[in-house]
């Protein structure tokens, strides 16, 4: 995953009206909920069907940390997905999102203005139509530098051309992010 993809996840994250589960046997018994069967939490887990019967019954208390921070990632990754659907919905249809970010800005110019790349802290709401291609894009399995150019132009119609009423030649580079967190 990218700088963008876990943005998207976290502001998803964001949506939930509920807390997941917190105790050991309460997540494992959602991910068998969800997955069907203990083999199949075993393998997105990477550990033995007997460990997931283990954590499930309460005979083994405390996984280790990479086992207990994979299974904290699997239940939230499944947690509420129609709130999750729903939030996103209504970010491409109506609301947009908003980015917040510190990243360099390459410029490609008319002669006589500057292309240096510098870093910039932006705040900016994008309309729907670019969360719904970005949101598009994800569920495809777009790469992080294809999101990267969903943003890039976004960023370049609103903020740095403001919708058309200045800098119509400008060719905007988004590189080396620093921070990048997004909210719909």
């Amino acid at each position: 995953m990218g700088d963008i993809d876990d943005a998207l996840e976290r502001a998803d994250q964001e949506a939930f009206t509920r807390e997941p589960p917190k105790t050991l046997p309460a997540r494992i018994n959602y991910l068998v909920g969800q997955l069907k069967s203990t083999r199949a939490v075993a393998e997105a887990l990477g550990v033995t069907q007997r460990s997931v019967e283990r954590y499930r019954s309460g005979a083994r208390k405390k996984p280790p940390m990479d086992i207990a921070d994979r299974i904290e990632q699997e239940v939230r990754t499944r947690w509420q997905p129609q709130v999750r659907k729903r939030r996103r919905r209504q970010a491409a249809t109506t609301d947009g999102i908003t980015v917040e970010t510190r990243a360099r800005f390459g410029y490609t110019a008319p002669i006589g203005t500057t292309d240096d790349g510098r870093m910039r802290r932006l705040t900016v709401h994008l309309p729907p139509e670019y969360a719904n291609r970005l949101f598009d894009a994800q569920q495809r399995g777009a790469s992080d530098q294809q999101l990267r150019a969903i943003v890039a132009e976004g960023l370049q119609e609103i903020y740095f051309k403001d919708g058309g009423r200045r800098a119509d030649n400008l060719e905007v580079e988004f590189t080396d992010i620093d921070y990048f967190d997004v909210s719909f």
